[in-house]
This record gives C-alpha cells, structure tokens and sequence, in this order.
C-alpha cells in the first residue's frame, strides 16, 4: 500500500506516520506540507509544499497512492469562522478534489472530532466547519471515505503537539493513560491507535462512513 500523509508533523499525524512506517504491509509514504517532520526511513518521501491550497506545482508526484490520511488541523481557539474555515474547509478540500481527480482507487481517511456537526447549521462554530468539511469529502468520487471522530487523544511514543497550550494537559494525562482507557473506554485514543486503525480501514474498509471513538476501538479489538 502507497500512502500519502497530510499534517506528518502534527501530533496525530506524528503518530500515524510512526504506525505507516512499521507496517509491513505499507510500502512506501509521502508526506505533504509547509515543513518537514524530519523523519528519517528508507520507506518516506518528504514534499515541502508552501501553499496548500493550490496542488497544480506538485500534481506530477501525486499519483499512484492507495490511501490518503489527512491529519492536518488547527485549534479554532482565537479564529473568526473565515479563519478557521480557511484552514479546515479550503485546504482539505481542494487536496481532495485533486487526489480524487488522480487516484480514484484511493481510500481517504480524514482526522474530524467529537462533536462535528453533520447539519452544517448547529451553535458551535468550529463543529460547522468540521461537518461542512466532512460532508464536502464524502460527496467526492473516492472509493472510500471515512471521517474518524476522535474524543480525548493522548500521545504516545514521542508524539507531541505542536501547539504549547496543549502540551501541559497533553504530558498530565500520559501518566493516567491505563486508568482513561479503562473509565472511558469509548473516548479515549492514542495516537498510535489512531494510525493503526487508519491503516486498517484503508486496506479492509468499515462499516460506516463516520467513525466515532467506540467504532474506532472496535474496529482495532477485531484485527
């Protein structure tokens, strides 16, 4: 399997790049975005793309993938919703639209939230967008889509959030990670959970569109 990462420096996509990079079974990963996660592998390919809402300079590589894990995100904390839609709607979508167009075989896996909105119309305004999102990649000529929800995501492994306020909560809960998975099962993930589960449902599907936390672990206690 050819994958194609997005947000490879990112504490998920950290982790879901660690998971890429062990599995036998994945041949080879590119990631895309505006710097370098710096990882060194025999089986990864960095491309530094510095606008990522315009793919025609770069369209030539990106061909030939089985799947897509699409792990870029910001916080929408201090945004306008033009703002925070620029980010999460624009360059989702129009990185979509391109792989969809020169991969119809693929499988994209896009990393949504607890809590997205799927009317587009509800009162909190990053769970719009989140929704808006989701619904644009559902509707694309893939032969796959999967919107996984993720809850409480705690890193593993020397995954770490780039963004600063989150670091302190992040390092508390490390320690209590066996006593959150055990009191909430169903809203707790790692971040290595998340890339296997990523994994899995590119190569054997799922049984539904979107993935809460729940679906997420069920699907990781049948492999």
């Amino acid at each position: 399997m050819n994958v194609l990462l997005f947000g490879a420096t990112g504490m998920v996509g950290q982790g879901v790049l660690r998971e890429c990079l062990l599995d036998a079974g994945v041949a080879s990963v590119v990631s895309i975005g505006r710097s370098a996660a710096n990882v060194s592998d025999p089986k990864l390919r960095e491309i530094v793309h510095a606008d990522l809402t315009n793919y025609a300079p770069i369209e030539s590589q990106l061909s030939g993938f089985d799947a897509c894990f699409f792990c870029l995100g910001i916080s929408s904390a201090g945004l306008t919703e033009e703002q925070y839609t620029r980010v999460t709607y624009d360059i989702t979508v129009r990185a979509a639209e391109t792989l969809s167009r020169l991969n119809p075989g693929m499988t994209f896996v896009y990393v949504s939230g607890q809590g997205t909105d799927s009317s587009e119309h509800g009162r909190i305004m990053w769970a719009r967008v989140k929704g808006r999102t989701e619904n644009a990649l559902l509707r694309l000529p893939f032969k796959a889509a999967f919107m996984f929800r993720p809850g409480i995501i705690v890193p593993r492994f020397g995954a770490r959030s780039r963004t600063a306020l989150y670091r302190i909560p992040y390092t508390l809960a490390r320690p209590l990670l066996p006593l959150l998975l055990r009191a909430f099962p169903n809203q707790v993930l790692t971040t290595d959970e998340i890339g296997r589960a990523m994994i899995l449902v590119a190569r054997h599907g799922a049984p539904k569109p979107i993935l809460e936390t729940g679906d997420i672990r069920s699907l990781l206690r049948l492999s």
